[in-house]
């Protein structure tokens, strides 16, 4: 592990204890968290994206200013939908966000989770699918937006206003597809992802279940990803992120909220696969150190995705992120915004 960063639900609503009662205050709440975190000098900023819920739900306008109002951050999503976009307005929207950025972006898209509605994509327009998790639309959708983010010619010129041929998306931002990830829920997808030239965002689930820890299917993944990178001929240092709830007990509040000691990972049932679900890490930071050290997965990847209590607050977020820069992040390897550009492993 060489970086962390952030990863919020956006949650908001009128629920009692929350600091997030609107949309409008977690759109603000996240921009102000990501400035805060690029000075501590945070690697990641990154926000899930839901549909049909008091979450975040279109991120990039969200990203933008995230990435307008900082300096060094890395802004990125874990992960979105793919079924519920279109995939050439998505690569305009991508190219022009990573140029506003100066290419400090990490879009995580996948197939995307259960969400509240049944087949919502439809309600979006996209019908077609055959399939009841709407996975084939989204991986055809997906490679259409990875033709266009490489420049390929998609559109039939009109001949009377130009030369005849294809015509590309615009804008183009060269090298987009290196900051493409691809949310991977199982060995099958990261081995895909590895072959299209894609990095890895691998979340606090597998839909895998053999009655091992989480970070012992989660390591397997990873390898299985970069050994279908090297195999398919990509040389580029590929990315790779995993998630955890990672809390260090500082003071009594934290106490209060998050002293949990001694979490275990779950077995359930997520989309009909029976899954493997992750432990919450909260402890004193010597201890939080020697388990974060032992987690397999943490340690093979090379950016740390911490998922947040958003509806606390960006205070206390920031908090919580200020303490694991400071009394954990260090010990295991990590190297603040400052440094430059998060890299990834050979291959």
């Amino acid at each position: 592990m060489r970086a962390f960063g952030f990863l919020s639900f956006g949650h908001y609503g009128p629920v009692p204890g929350s600091r997030v009662p609107t949309a409008g205050d977690m759109l603000r709440q996240t921009i102000e968290l990501a400035e805060g975190a690029d000075e501590i000098g945070v690697n990641g900023a990154y926000v899930r994206v839901h549909h049909f819920a008091r979450q975040a739900a279109s991120p990039i306008p969200l990203l933008t200013a995230m990435a307008a109002r900082t300096q060094r951050i890395e802004v990125g999503t874990g992960v979105i939908d793919m079924r519920y976009e279109n995939p050439l307005y998505l690569a305009e929207e991508a190219a022009a966000l990573d140029e506003i950025s100066m290419n400090r972006i990490a879009l995580g898209i996948s197939r995307g989770s259960p969400e509240p509605a049944i087949r919502g994509w439809e309600n979006f327009g996209y019908t077609g699918s055959t399939d009841p998790r709407g996975a084939d639309i989204a991986r055809e959708k997906f490679d259409l937006f990875l033709r266009a983010i490489d420049g390929e010619g998609i559109a039939e010129a009109d001949p009377r206003m130009g030369p005849a041929g294809k015509l590309a998306v615009e804008p183009y931002s060269p090298g987009l597809r290196d900051r493409i990830w691809w949310g991977a829920g199982s060995s099958e997808s990261a081995v895909d992802a590895g072959r299209k030239g894609l990095n890895l965002m691998s979340s606090t689930l597998l839909t895998e279940s053999t009655g091992e820890p989480l970070d012992v299917l989660q390591r397997r993944q990873i390898e299985v990803f970069r050994e279908a990178y090297r195999e398919a001929g990509h040389t580029r240092p590929p990315r790779v992120s995993v998630s955890r709830s990672v809390f260090p007990i500082m003071n009594a509040t934290d106490e209060a909220y998050f002293g949990l000691r001694d979490s275990q990972d779950q077995i359930g049932v997520i989309d009909g696969m029976r899954s493997t679900f992750g432990k919450t890490y909260a402890d004193e930071p010597d201890r939080l150190i020697e388990q974060l050290l032992a987690d397999e997965a943490v340690m093979a990847a090379d950016t740390l995705m911490l998922t947040i209590p958003n509806q606390l607050g960006p205070e206390y977020n920031l908090h919580v992120l200020e303490s694991f820069a400071k009394h954990v992040a260090p010990a295991l390897g990590w190297k603040p915004n400052t440094e430059g550009p998060v890299q990834g492993d050979a291959v």
